[in-house]
This record gives C-alpha cells, structure tokens and sequence, in this order.
C-alpha cells in the first residue's frame, strides 16, 4: 500500500492488506474496530475536538478478506444481490481492507453493522463537517453513486490526509474524482 490516497473499489481492487502490525484500536474502548495507527490518531482527536464522548461509536473498521468475504455472503442471503450489490463492497474492493476506513454510528441501543445511523444533525452532523480538518472524507456522498459505485453511506469515512481531505471536501469531490 503506498500512501493514504489509494483508490480501492470495483475497477481497482486492493493489492496487498496492511500488515496486521500496524493496525490499532480506533478507540482504547473499542479494541475490537482496527485502523492503521495515522487514521486511529486522527479520530481520536477529532472525537475530542468535538467532545463527542460516547455519542459517536466506531461500528467497523479493518476487515480482513475473510471477513469481508463472510460479510458479502450473508448480505446476499439475508439481502439480495440488489442490496448487497449497492451498500457492499466486494471482497478484495472494500476500503476497509486498506485500514483507513471506518464505519460509525450514532450510540443507539440497536446498532446496525452494515447501514449504522448517523444523521445529518446535531453530533454527526458536525462531525461529518468537521472530518476534512482532521484528514477525513465521506466516502459514499449522495448524489455520488453513479460515481463510487456504492450507495449513499452518510456513516463511511476515509481517511487521506488533511491536505488532501480539505481539497477533495471542498472541491465537493469523490476520491475516484479526484484521483481519476
């Protein structure tokens, strides 16, 4: 893996995971949901930044290929290939093979771990205005999914850098638009 700006979808699967050696906590409470150490770090202060406290939960970070596997084949079965197809990536063609994605979600009793709440309103809404200072992008936007290749997902983030996150938030662009 070369950098934080690698393009990892369909046309461009991933060529080699991260050794696990470098994968952290996203959270100390959270061992459970691994990042590469620069996008666990960047979270965790932009967490802080905004005093979210445990309002914001990390769902799903690295997956390793089986895990992405078993989770492609259980969305098929409990799914349907339409939704499967739409909200998740194939194996080898999820970000979060890469260890610079995370999945979060508004702390609700009931925590979906494919589609997580996370509303455009009060702490989500300011994370999510806020992700770019820290080096994060929303990943799926809508309006973009002829572009991504993947449905609307308001609770995906990528991480690339703050100087990259800025330009690609405020040019309102896709990481497949700004790379392509």
């Amino acid at each position: 893996m070369s950098g934080f700006l690698i393009l990892v979808n369909r046309e461009h699967p991933l060529s080699a995971p991260p050794p696990a050696s470098a994968l952290v906590p996203a959270l100390p409470d959270r061992p459970d949901v691994l990042l590469l150490r620069p996008a666990a770090d960047a979270l965790r202060r932009l967490l802080q930044a905004l005093d979210a406290g445990t309002r914001i939960v990390p769902v799903s970070g690295w997956r390793s290929r089986a895990e992405q596997e078993s989770l492609w084949a259980s969305s098929l079965r409990e799914n349907g290939p339409a939704f499967t197809q739409t909200y998740v990536a194939r194996p080898g063609c999820s970000e979060h093979e890469t260890g610079l994605a995370i999945d979060l979600g508004e702390n609700v009793s009931e925590l979906d771990f494919i589609r997580p709440s996370f509303p455009d309103t009060g702490i989500c809404g300011t994370f999510r205005a806020r992700a770019a200072e820290f080096g994060f992008i929303l990943r799926y936007p809508k309006g973009k999914e002829a572009v991504t290749g993947i449905g609307w997902e308001p609770w995906h983030f990528r991480y690339v850098g703050v100087p990259f996150a800025r330009e690609i938030a405020d040019r309102d662009l896709t990481l497949e638009e700004y790379l392509l």
